[in-house]
């Protein structure tokens, strides 16, 4: 068994492509304090986070506000350092990182309920500081619980299922989780430190994918996988038979840093910074 998961670690490892991929930058909107993090639905609707003034964003994909909420607080709808941001068509949630729980808004960011386990006397549903979440096909909820370095499943009614990636998962413990993203077939990606560590909708982990240094975002939208760290952006589509990434290259004036997150939609790719969102088309 111990060399079958190392078969695999090699395999998917070999699979990273340094072959850039090439995109124009085209323009940039927003001025942000502290963004960290970002997602887009179906619609083309962009949620935003800053923790740098406790706040989410609705946008559209011109950089059109459409709505915020939230400021600095502990009541529902506020927020004490919001680290990530899933939206549904009809819900988005928020990781509140410092209120160690998850809100939930309807699309129009109105408050609907808050998960809150911390001080849970059942320890395998308790969740602290949580980096990031994802809703499933089934409308199940998975959070990335730093305070105990795994990942935590509720059901769709916010009832605790599982939790796994923890210190017992072997070569899927997870080290240094940062960011989760999920696939269309629920598939559960995670970023640790300098690997993307992936598990199946019941927490067993598949595989792990290799990189070249540490990663700190990633997102998946319509199976068109994007994963960064600070300075560089890779890129693959979970579509193809073949799991592999592809570094993308970003021609701008000027180096593009402090990169934050990002994502593809309709062959744009939209790069988020702690300041602004850039946008860029593909031009190969």
């Amino acid at each position: 068994m111990y060399r079958k998961i190392l078969f695999i670690i090699f395999l998917f490892s070999t699979l990273i492509k340094i072959f850039p991929q090439d995109y124009s930058y085209l323009d940039s909107f927003g001025k942000f304090k502290n963004a960290s993090s970002f997602c887009i639905t179906s619609a083309g609707i962009i949620y935003l986070t800053d923790s740098g003034t406790d706040e989410v964003f609705k946008l559209d994909t011109l950089g059109n506000i459409l709505k915020y909420a939230g400021g600095y607080g502990w009541d529902g709808g506020l927020f004490d350092n919001p680290s990530d941001v899933f939206a549904t068509p009809l819900s988005v949630y928020v990781c509140d990182k410092n209120n160690n729980r998850i809100e939930r808004f309807d699309k129009d960011l109105n408050f609907i309920w808050q998960l809150y386990t911390h001080n849970s006397d059942t320890t395998d549903q308790r969740f602290g500081y949580p980096l990031g979440c994802a809703v499933s096909q089934q409308g199940d909820l998975y959070v990335l619980d730093s305070e105990n370095k795994r990942i935590i499943k509720f059901d769709l009614f916010g009832s605790f299922v599982q939790n796994f990636g923890g210190y017992d998962a072997g070569n899927f413990s997870l080290i240094n989780p940062q960011k989760i993203a999920i696939s269309s077939d629920n598939k559960i990606y995670v970023v640790d430190k300098d690997r993307i560590v992936i598990f199946d909708q019941y927490g067993n982990g598949l595989s792990l994918i290799k990189m070249d240094s540490t990663q700190t975002g990633i997102n998946i939208i319509f199976n068109k996988l994007t994963v960064n760290n600070d300075d560089k952006i890779y890129f693959s589509d979970l579509n193809s038979a073949e799991t592999s990434l592809t570094q993308i290259n970003l021609i701008k004036t000027g180096k593009v840093e402090n990169i934050v997150s990002s994502f593809i939609f309709n062959d744009k790719l939209y790069v988020l910074t702690r300041n602004e969102i850039q946008v860029f088309n593909k031009i190969n």
